[in-house]
């Protein structure tokens, strides 16, 4: 099991890296890809408990408001309003045909299309601001180093359950290993990036994102492990061999997307 992990982390970073290097539709492509995918397996995840949302809906509407959000950000509103409305009015017709659930998929339908369509479009948001690739990477690379820091030393020094319902394995001490590696990497990335030009941030703010990224996008895992939890499924998929689905994969990503562009947004690049 470590070796796929290992092995599947090498397979991701072959085709993330050149994806979040290029930009545009190379970024685009897998990105949406990955995110249809959990907005896929967010649909399975409630199937043990009798909630049926349509795949075409959650899937096409999570789609319809990436491309929206990527491509079109002034028709972004309209599309979402009219892909709500829309799964109201296919809902409204299947519990006219005797389905008493219909209200619970429909609920779960926008909720996939909410969390991983509109959150999700923070992705392309991001990289997409002025030096967007030096600021993508100064926000996922933190994050990364703290979920590996978390794993590692949860694994061999966790003795204090940090959610003992919701996730098990999590420790205070992975926790406090997550915060840590992830504002030393922060200041390592930022160091390396405005070194090379490809950034201009102060270490302060990069030790701030690289905390941020370490503290916060935890709760996207334990949301995560909140539905699974409630439906009894261990990982959203199989997808990727040690890892589990595309939603365990980016679970915590959603939240350093949109927690990252808006302290960019806000207090970098508007404030400065």
């Amino acid at each position: 099991m470590k070796i796929n992990r290992e092995v599947a982390a090498v397979i991701l970073a072959a085709i993330g890296i050149p994806a979040i290097y290029l930009g545009g539709i190379f970024f685009f492509i897998p990105f949406a890809i990955m995110t249809a995918i959990a907005a896929w397996e967010f649909g399975r995840l409630f199937r043990p408990l009798d909630i049926q949302p349509f795949t075409v809906l959650t899937v096409g509407g999570t789609l319809l408001v990436l491309i929206s959000r990527a491509y079109f950000p002034f028709a972004v509103i309209p599309f979402l309003t009219i892909t709500i409305l829309g799964a109201m009015a296919v809902y409204l017709a299947v519990y006219e045909k005797g389905r008493d659930k219909a209200a619970t998929d429909f609920a779960v339908t926008v909720a996939a299309i909410l969390y991983l369509g509109w959150i999700g479009g923070y992705f392309f948001a991001l990289r997409s601001l002025p030096q967007g690739l030096g600021w993508f990477i100064l926000v996922m690379a933190p994050l990364w180093a703290s979920d590996s820091a978390a794993y590692y030393i949860g694994s061999r020094y966790g003795k204090h359950k940090m959610t003992p319902r919701l996730s098990p394995k999590k420790s205070w001490e992975g926790y406090a290993a997550s915060v840590i590696g992830g504002g030393l990497a922060g200041i390592l990335v930022g160091f390396i990036l405005s070194a090379v030009g490809w950034l201009n941030v102060t270490l302060l703010h990069s030790l701030i994102i690289g905390l941020l990224m370490g503290a916060v996008p935890t709760l996207g895992d334990l949301g995560e492990s909140m539905i699974k939890r409630q439906a009894g499924i261990k990982d959203s998929g199989n997808l990727i061999p040690g890892h589990g689905g595309a939603f365990d994969r980016i679970d915590s990503w959603l939240w350093a997307a949109a927690i990252g562009y808006f302290y960019i947004s806000m207090f970098i690049l508007f404030i400065r």
